[in-house]
């Protein structure tokens, strides 16, 4: 009976010490969220100025998730190495391991390329919280920079959710990076048989064209490249949508057929 009584409380035990264990360690995770969460903008500004502060910022958000991915992963273990009824399933599995590995690493692998590839974006640098970027057509400001997503916020308030791995393997504009300053771009279409020298001389005359040249020409159309002045890209979307309402105004009233715009 005695033994009874003590392998009860040992049990008993290992059951507080387990879930005081993870209790402990999600209070870990909310300590280090607050403080880092509400340190990182700050921090950023003091170890790299202004100009830094981006860079500096989305490091330090991802390392925040990498810190506190680590913490939930070490509780969990230690939780449940007070177990010791786990040793023989444990054994079970270390036995098959091989097979454990390759159905697990299957099953994961898109978490773990969007991990990796949030690394790298992280490190390489290729876009920051606050730049606005175009991404496969879409324009948005970098909202965040997680694990495994990233956060976009559109023009319209939108927000686009790209997985890491496709957005550092594609093609990405980004405007806010080197540089201030950003120049307009935008095109019109014209239809094949337009009268494309009319058509750039009224959009040489409007006050805020400082470039227009035919771009390309299809079956489908005439395409005009029309560039802008120079301006701060989070002016970019709103400055170039007047520049293309300018533009499509201007070929209408000179007679131009069939305009139409594209981003």
């Amino acid at each position: 009976m005695a033994a009874l009584i003590v392998a009860a409380d040992s049990s008993t035990d290992r059951y507080v010490t387990a879930a005081l264990t993870l209790a402990g360690a999600l209070v870990l995770v909310l300590i280090v969220h607050r403080v880092l969460r509400g340190r990182a903008s700050r921090l950023a500004e003091t170890l790299g100025g202004p100009d830094a502060a981006p860079a500096i910022d989305t490091r330090l958000r991802f390392l925040r998730r990498v810190i506190e991915a680590s913490i939930i992963i070490v509780g969990l273990a230690l939780a449940l190495a007070q177990f010791t009824s786990l040793d023989r399933l444990a054994a079970t599995v270390l036995a098959s391991s091989a097979i454990a590995a390759a159905v697990v690493g299957f099953a994961a692998r898109q978490v773990l390329a969007n991990a990796i590839a949030g690394m790298v974006l992280a490190v390489t640098q290729p876009l920051r919280i606050g730049d606005l970027v175009t991404f496969e057509g879409e324009t948005g400001t970098v909202e965040d920079v997680s694990l495994t997503y990233t956060w976009l916020r559109t023009g319209s308030d939108a927000r686009l959710i790209i997985p890491n791995e496709r957005l550092a393997a594609g093609i990405l504009r980004n405007d806010s990076i080197r540089s201030p300053m950003v120049a307009l771009e935008v095109s019109a279409w014209l239809t094949p048989d337009a009268d494309e020298a009319a058509a750039l001389q009224a959009i040489g005359a409007l006050e805020e064209a400082r470039s227009a040249r035919i771009a390309e020409v299809t079956d489908a159309g005439i395409r005009i490249q029309v560039g802008g002045p120079p301006v701060a890209p989070q002016e970019r979307i709103e400055r170039e949508g007047e520049l293309r309402a300018q533009t499509l105004r201007a070929l209408r009233e000179a007679g131009c057929r069939g305009p139409r715009d594209e981003t």
